[in-house]
């Protein structure tokens, strides 16, 4: 626990930098780019190279893609079925209501010029689910649902086979792809497979963008496959939260809500802002029995994210957490405080991946089912990036026309710019239409 007044700014800083260097640490960068020249050069030979390096699965090429049998005998529990098609049809109506407000459009901005936007989808993308540390289906929903509405014709999903197998994919996540009807689906190693992605081999077509978080080894693919001319999304791993509470809060859902993604792994973050001593102190209670409750694994990752690489600080006030909270920017952000300050609170907040208002709001309600982006910019990238929605998907097109008469207004003005700027050519094309 510590007090923001007391905070050097350098301790305040590591709080906001929350490990960024580490995920462009200089060793891992150069590993990660010699692993892209791989793939680039020797293609599907160099995925199944890495695949032996990094996982211990030994796999010909024509093993990569799932396969027929494999595609249509893939089965789940029914439960584990009905809970994956709640979360699509929350991300359907999500995705759909923002496609109704991502129109084209038209305007006349002088007698005689019309300009607008078309806007159309990407023609590829290639989706990654991350499956290092466990199996995670739940984002190649989150990834697939917005590339469909957004009406994406060519969609790829790339996965890590489930650790300590023989190749095997996760069967929930090809049930969800055959129930979005995607097809394209190959067990990969996560660098190689966005770099896979990105040059394409013998048997992956090489997309337009690539999406889905990962370690930092999958990030620093992505972010280097921008290199090589590769749309990518900036970033999205480690996962981090920040909730923002005061003496209103329930502190034992408060330390149940920091754990959800606290358990992540040991790169993760999470902070609480509170200007309560009291419900920090509650909260803290809370949090050791319920991370004793969890495996091993889950609480080793717990207290790291609670621990060197979060915690809970106090602050003077909700208006100090606010403006602390808008630094971090936080992946996702709970506001847990009394009712009549949550709508200023809210208000108050402008960076984050996403912004859940209530204690009957849980991260975990987000991550699987609630229909807003679970794939969002983490390490401070909120300041400028949005989550993975049907927006992404999608590109803006620039259409004007217009006619003489407007062209002639503007004639005057064109030319001397061109003419400015050293551009004849530029200049002479109005200087004809206009000499008479």
């Amino acid at each position: 626990m510590q007090h923001w007044a007391d905070m050097s700014e350098s301790a305040r800083q590591a709080v906001l930098d929350r490990g960024l260097n580490e995920i462009f640490d200089p060793q891992l960068r150069a590993a990660i780019s010699d692993l892209i020249d791989d793939v680039r050069l020797r293609g599907d030979e160099a995925i199944c190279d890495a695949l032996q390096a990094f996982d211990g699965i030994d796999l010909a090429p024509d093993q990569l893609r799932v396969s027929d049998d494999e595609y249509e005998s893939a089965s789940i529990d029914a439960a584990l079925a009905d809970a994956i098609d709640d979360a699509i049809s929350h991300l359907r109506i999500f995705n759909e209501s923002q496609m109704a407000n991502s129109a084209g459009w038209t305007t006349e901005s002088e007698p005689g010029l019309i300009v607008g936007e078309k806007i159309t989808p990407i023609t590829s993308c290639g989706l990654f689910t991350p499956s290092g540390k466990a199996s995670y289906p739940s984002v190649t929903y989150q990834l697939a649902v917005p590339a469909i509405v957004a009406g994406v014709p060519e969609i790829t999903v790339v996965v890590p086979p489930v650790p300590g197998g023989s190749g095997e994919i996760d069967p929930a996540v090809i049930h969800i792809c055959r129930t979005l009807g995607i097809r394209n689906i190959f067990r990969v190693n996560g660098p190689a497979g966005i770099a896979a992605l990105g040059f394409g081999t013998e048997r992956i077509d090489r997309v337009r963008k690539i999406v889905g978080p990962g370690s930092p080894a999958v990030t620093i693919a992505q972010v280097e496959m921008q290199r090589h001319g590769v749309s990518t999304m900036m970033l999205l791993g480690p996962t981090e939260s920040l909730v923002i509470a005061d003496d209103s809060a329930d502190p034992h859902r408060l330390a149940a809500d920091l754990l959800i993604e606290a358990e992540h792994g040991t790169d993760s973050s999470v902070v609480l802002l509170t200007n309560s001593t009291e419900l920090a102190a509650s909260t803290e209670l809370a949090l050791g029995e319920q991370i004793a409750a969890l495996p091993p694994a889950r609480s080793d990752a717990a207290r790291a994210a609670l621990g060197p690489n979060g915690g809970c600080i106090i602050v003077a006030s909700l208006d100090e957490a606010c403006e602390i909270a808008n630094d971090y920017a936080p992946e996702h952000l709970q506001v847990a405080v009394d009712e009549q300050r949550s709508d200023d609170v809210v208000s108050r907040l402008q960076h984050a991946g996403e912004i859940l208002v209530g204690q009957h709001t849980p991260f975990s309600a987000a991550n699987f089912v609630i229909g807003c982006p679970a794939s969002l910019p983490t390490s401070g990238f909120a300041h400028v990036s949005s989550g993975i929605t049907a927006q992404a998907f999608l590109k803006r097109t620039a259409i004007a026309r217009a006619d003489e008469r407007a062209l002639r207004r503007m004639s005057s003005s064109i030319i001397a710019l061109a003419d400015h700027e050293g551009f004849p050519a530029h200049a002479a094309a109005i200087r004809r239409r206009t000499a008479d």
